[in-house]
């Protein structure tokens, strides 16, 4: 697998290549991220060399999305929406996704950042539009960080466990993948239920 042989290459660094893999996954996403984390995850000898491993992945992860929210804070929206029409199809991104992940803006900015780290294309792109708006830097930031190791760390710690196997990455970690974002949908509509259900005093208040 290509894949593979990159992160090996990469590896031949350290923990310095861990944070360059996943610097550049955030600026060319031409291998799925739980591909390349639970890759990752499966090179670590132990328990110590895993959490380095996160903690590195997800400082790069972190970079690459301020780089990310500082292209768009420069440029502004007439540019970004003309460069995204122009050339957002060389990088998986339309139009049309773009101004979706604007438009998740219109709800709580600081969970929409959070949340939007633990989703699949969302997860490169969101701080582009977030730039655009000028979220506070001191908020994003935090958001960001906090997605990034809800993201990286299950991948790490699942390519850890699974190191030596026969399992295949990319069948376990689409299917992880996909766990965890029906895990985050579940979380997200029992919010939205229990706050629906306050507001018409279906629950009871605490006193």
């Amino acid at each position: 697998m290509h894949s593979s042989y990159a992160v090996a290459l990469f590896l031949n660094f350290g923990l310095l290549g861990a944070f360059c893999i996943a610097l550049v996954e955030k600026f060319a996403p031409m291998i799925p991220s739980y591909v390349t984390l639970m890759l990752l995850g499966m090179t670590a000898s132990d328990s110590s060399s895993l959490v380095m491993m996160i903690l590195a992945t997800a400082a790069g992860s972190l970079i690459s999305s301020i780089g990310w929210y500082g292209i768009g804070r420069v440029l502004g929206e007439q540019r970004v929406e003309a460069a995204v029409a122009r050339f957002g199809k060389y990088a998986f991104l339309s139009s049309r996704a773009y101004e979706r992940l604007a438009d998740a803006y219109r709800r709580n900015r600081f969970w929409v950042t959070l949340m939007g780290q633990t989703v699949p294309v969302a997860r490169v792109y969101l701080a582009l539009p977030a730039g655009v708006l000028k979220l506070r830097p001191v908020s994003f930031t935090a958001a960001a960080g906090i997605g990034i190791l809800l993201w990286n760390t299950p991948f790490l710690t699942l390519g850890y466990a699974l190191r030596g196997s026969d399992h295949e990455p990319v069948n376990v970690g689409f299917w992880a993948s996909i766990a965890l974002i029906g895990l985050e949908m579940t979380i997200l509509s029992g919010l939205r239920l229990h706050r629906t259900l306050t507001k018409w005093n279906v629950v009871p208040q605490r006193q």
